[in-house]
């Protein structure tokens, strides 16, 4: 009762005509006083009875009953007291219960007061500088704010709070503002990781490690995947720091390794910091478990897609004039289409060795293996024949890096192919814990000592295995030691001393090892106890201190090679999911010994003329310890090379054959003796043609067809220029086998691609007519043609050719041959120069009856006539194997039907037909040249030949090859369909060339008129028959009168 009278009383004063007459002459501003005063002020102390602590505890009481009302009345009644003493701490805590008061109340009138408690923590904080009560008060606030939903007030409030004073203190606040952020309704995300890292921050500067750990790693959710590389490096840098000094070690390896291989945007010398941080923590962790497996390394960054595998030897480089077979290496790009055409040519050899069939198992041989290539199957390697792996490391840093002791990890199961699987099950080894051996039973490993990729740089590093064992062998990746490039003490006026301090303390690797039970591990000092004004060292807390930490950090790890196979999409199942097919390319299987071939060109050209032949060397060297055999090269340019031919005579012995030292086999003749054409008969099969094999399929010819471990044979090789002017890529793909059965390779290849370039030499324009030439009284049934030859220079003297010589003339035919020429000139070797053009005229006769033996054993007749002093015989190699390659090319190019010649009526009676059949000639001319070049002022003598195939009367034909022109596309019409005409009957002129008619009569007939008016003049009407059927001739002598 008496705490209320003193209240009643208190209020009746506050009414009294006293108080309200001095508010009303002095107004209400009330008179500003000293900071020294209100510090005064502030200590003021009330007795126990003053009227001011009795309306407090009256307020107290109510509050602790709950009748907030009333005592917010009285809470609010002794503030204003308080701040008439200006008794401020007084004043602050009545504030402080009288919204406390406001808020606790049930259905209350009146909103909370916030600025009451601003005012109570503002009063505590500047004028009372109790920081412990303005703290309190803040959270206090803080929590009415949150439980009205006022995050954003209470954030506010929080953060306001912090200060310098107090690290844990600050750091406490920061992170309840920051839930406060993240608990708003649309949460404010980053704004919650910005405090909880500045949280974190002063977490760690009042070394409160765990809990720095935990608001950096709660920062980390946001910021990580969202592009801010710097904001990541700081926090995994911190993370990782801060994990490693609570023994947290796994931890700290992942944050370190996220530092080095994200896309970092960091400097040269802070992502060296970064590395020599993390390889001194990897090296840490090691030494606690040096018997563990090796760890993943995340530097550098491999490209698994892009690693190729190669199965066999370097090849040995070109010396001199031998010019090593290009084959397959890993210096060449990858062709998809010379990758297809490679494979055509190898099923084709396939075939013919298989009579004619590709075995169902047939793979073909890739050496090299990529991401293009098709790596379903386990790919094949043999013994002692090395498997290199080329690998793609790329540096993401600025900083150097070196890898030293480089080599493959790998895994091997011995096999013997040769036994079943349950007879030959062996365990498995690896080079794991021995990766920097050399040597090894079964696989031999090379070692790269120091391999260095510099700072953004992408390198390739090439590294091999050589299997001495039969078996499965499994490349699993690649092993190393990692650590940095030395470099110089100072760069940009910075020291880049490999020492490294967390805030001035160093770790240590006794720092991760505990002592006794009970020991008490000393914590490293404060991340920031250098000066903040070094930006580096605010963000990161590094300092570098020369001489204090080990200087070339390195750690042994491995990386391994993931290469995912392409995306299956051949059933609906894989279409309408996403799978994946497997990838054997670092699968190998280790076979048994194979022979090994190495083929080397001796003189091979670069440069020719159309049509030139040159003649050149092969030497073939087996390098293995097996013997091979079946030796064939298969080429879709046939009429490039030739081998010579199967019979010994028909070949030229040496390129001395004669005194110009032609490829040619020639003869000196006397010309006076030459009065017509020299001929000859030979076989196409003695030039390896009509043998039942594709033209692409050529024998080589080895001595007893078996080439022995490391012989080696040189065997001539022909070469002729292509028709056609320009670059030409020519592919040989050489096959053999070796002499024993073998289970898993049954033939082995080797690649050669010929780089050839042709200009221009000579043109030949040939074109056949009937001669009407017949002699009397048909003492000769046999048939001849004229043959025009119009040979022109169209040589544009870019090789150095003064002029050419045309030395010779010769046919090739199973029906014709060349007899004589017809217009001789006085100088028979006839010299064109340049754009000089020369036509000669040459009589042509079928062969008769007599003759006809050859023609049913299938042999072509050649009939050279000679033009200069030297005869060359067209029936030998090589000409004769380049007109026959030439013949069957061209006939399989263009598909010419096959006709009937034999005698006897045809089988059909059309009449077109037949007039056809009777125009067509089978006569090819072989024109060889000779020309004169001049090079590095010494005179060369060139020689060649081109050829010109006769297929009918009056249509010419020419040596060059038909360029067909590009056909324009064409508008789309409709039409109706016309009914099919009959053939035309052929005309009385197209019929009239089924036979030659000649009048043999005399020129002077003396006739004596005076005994006899009837002169009778003796004339002969000679028929010859040019078609090879029975033809029936109506001769009609009527006189018909004209006009």
């Amino acid at each position: 009762m008496e705490v209320e009278l003193v209240l009643v009383s208190r209020k009746g004063l506050s009414r009294s005509l006293f108080t309200a007459t001095k508010k009303w002459f002095s107004g209400s501003k009330v008179p500003e006083k000293t900071l020294t005063e209100l510090k005064n002020a502030s200590s003021i102390l009330y007795p126990p009875e003053a009227p001011e602590l009795q309306i407090r505890k009256m307020a107290d009481l109510c509050f602790l009953v709950q009748h907030y009302d009333l005592a917010y009345s009285c809470y609010h009644t002794a503030k204003k007291d308080f701040l008439n003493d200006q008794a401020m701490l007084y004043a602050a805590g009545a504030l402080e219960m009288a919204a406390a008061s406001v808020f606790l109340q049930s259905g209350a009138q009146r909103q909370y007061p916030s600025h009451y408690m601003e005012t109570a923590i503002q009063t505590y904080k500047d004028l009372c500088k109790n920081l412990v009560l303005a703290e309190r008060c803040t959270l206090l606030s803080a929590e009415i704010l949150k439980s009205q939903a006022k995050y954003s007030e209470a954030a506010t409030l929080l953060i306001r709070m912090t200060s310098e004073d107090s690290d844990l203190r600050s750091a406490l606040l920061l992170e309840q503002a920051a839930h406060c952020f993240i608990n708003m309704r649309t949460p404010m995300v980053r704004k919650f990781a910005f405090h909880m890292i500045l949280a974190g921050h002063r977490f760690a500067k009042a070394d409160q490690r765990k809990h720095a750990l935990r608001c950096y790693s709660q920062a980390m959710q946001v910021y990580k995947g969202k592009g801010w590389s710097l904001a990541e490096d700081h926090i995994n840098f911190t993370i990782g720091r801060q994990s490693f000094t609570l023994r947290q070690l796994d931890n700290a390896v992942s944050a370190f390794r996220h530092i080095l291989i994200n896309d970092s945007k960091q400097t040269a010398a802070q992502q060296e910091a970064f590395l020599r941080e993390y390889l001194y923590v990897y090296k840490s962790v090691n030494q606690l478990s040096p018997d563990g497996p090796l760890p993943q390394l995340p530097l550098p960054c491999i490209n698994s897609s892009a690693t190729r595998v190669f199965f066999g030897h370097d090849r040995r480089p070109s010396e001199g004039e031998k010019q090593a077979a290009t084959h397959v290496s890993l210096d060449q790009e990858y062709e998809r289409e010379a990758s297809q055409q490679w494979k055509e040519l190898e099923e084709q050899v396939v075939a013919v060795v298989n009579k004619g069939a590709v075995p169902l198992n047939f793979q073909p041989t890739q050496y090299c293996l990529n991401s293009q290539t098709d790596n379903l199957r386990f790919p094949v390697a043999v013994v002692e024949e090395p498997v290199t792996v080329e690998v793609v490391f790329k540096n993401p840093l600025k900083v150097p890096l070196l890898l030293k002791d480089l080599s493959l990890l790998w895994k091997f199961n011995f096999r013997d192919f040769n036994k079943s699987p349950e007879e030959d099950a062996k365990e498995s080894i690896s080079n794991e814990k021995v990766a920097h051996l050399k040597t090894s039973p079964s696989i031999a490993t090379e070692v790269i000592s120091e391999f260095q990729i510099n700072g953004e740089e992408t390198k390739v590093a090439r590294l091999k295995l050589l299997p001495h064992q039969t078996g499965e062998l499994h490349i699993l990746g690649v092993v190393y030691n990692l650590s940095t490039v030395q470099s110089s003490p100072t760069q940009d006026g910075m020291d880049y001393s490999p020492g490294m301090q967390i805030g001035g303390s160093y770790l240590n690797a006794s720092n991760l090892r505990l002592g006794k039970s009970g020991s008490k591990q000393q914590a490293p000092h404060s991340l920031h106890q250098s000066s903040p004004s070094d930006p580096l060292e605010y963000f990161h807390g590094l300092s570098w201190t020369e001489g204090k930490a080990p200087h070339g950090l390195s750690v042994r790890g491995r990386q391994d090679l993931e290469i995912q196979g392409p995306r299956l999409n051949n059933t609906k199942e894989e279409k309408t999911s996403v799978k994946y097919g497997s990838d054997r390319r670092l699968d190998p299987i280790i076979t048994e010994a194979m022979p090994l071939l190495e083929v080397f060109f001796i003189n091979f050209p670069t440069g020719l003329l159309c049509g030139e032949i040159r003649k050149t060397y092969v030497e073939f060297v087996n390098v293995s310890k097996c013997p091979l055999t079946g030796l064939k090269v298969v080429c879709k340019d046939p009429d490039f090379f030739s081998f010579g031919s199967k019979t010994a005579a028909l070949t030229p012995l040496s390129p001395t054959a004669s005194e110009n030292c032609s490829a040619y086999k020639t003869v000196v003749i006397d010309c006076a003796c030459m009065s017509s054409a020299v001929t000859t008969s030979v076989s196409p099969t003695d030039f390896g043609m009509d043998t039942g094999n594709p033209l692409w399929v050529t024998d080589v010819p080895l001595p007893d067809s078996v080439l022995l471990p490391g012989a080696s044979v040189q065997l001539p090789m022909w070469l002729r220029g292509p028709d056609e002017e320009g670059v030409h890529e020519i592919n040989f793909l050489f096959y053999y086998e070796s002499t024993k059965p073998h289970s898993k390779l049954s033939h082995r290849v080797l690649r050669h691609t010929a780089i050839i370039c042709t200009s221009r030499s000579l043109s030949v324009k040939a074109t056949a007519c009937r001669s009407n030439v017949l002699e009397a009284e048909g003492k000769s049934d046999s048939d001849n043609l004229l043959v025009f030859l119009d040979v022109a220079n169209i040589n544009t003297s870019e090789a150095g050719v003064r002029e050419f010589h045309i030395i010779q003339v010769s046919s090739g035919s199973e029906h014709w041959k060349l007899q004589k020429c017809i217009n001789p000139a006085e100088d028979k070797d006839a010299k064109l120069g340049s754009r000089e053009r020369a036509k000669l005229c040459f009589r042509a006769i079928r062969y008769q009856n007599s003759e006809a033996t050859s023609c049913i054993e299938g042999k072509y007749i050649f009939a050279d006539i000679v033009l200069g002093s030297e005869q060359i015989i067209s029936a030998t190699t090589p000409c004769a194997d380049f007109f026959f390659q030439s013949c069957y090319a061209a006939r399989s190019r263009k598909m010419i039907p096959q006709t009937t010649t034999g005698p006897g009526r045809p089988k059909t009676t059309d009449l077109a037909k037949l007039v056809q059949m009777c125009s067509e000639v089978d006569l090819n001319v072989i024109v060889l040249w000779k020309a004169y070049v001049v090079e590095d002022n010494k005179q060369l003598i060139l020689e060649g030949q081109l050829h010109v195939a006769l297929e009918s009367i009056g249509k010419e034909a020419s040596s060059l090859p038909q360029v067909q022109e590009a056909q324009e596309m064409a508008l789309l019409k409709f039409v109706r369909p016309e009914q099919p005409q009959l053939p035309a009957r052929p005309s009385m002129e197209q019929l009239s060339h089924l036979i030659k008619i000649s009048l043999h009569y005399p020129e002077y007939y003396d006739h004596p008129f005076h005994q006899k008016s009837l002169c009778i003049v003796p004339v002969t009407l000679v028929l010859f028959n040019c078609c090879q059927i029975e033809v029936d001739v109506i001769i009609d002598l009527r006189h018909k009168a004209t006009g």
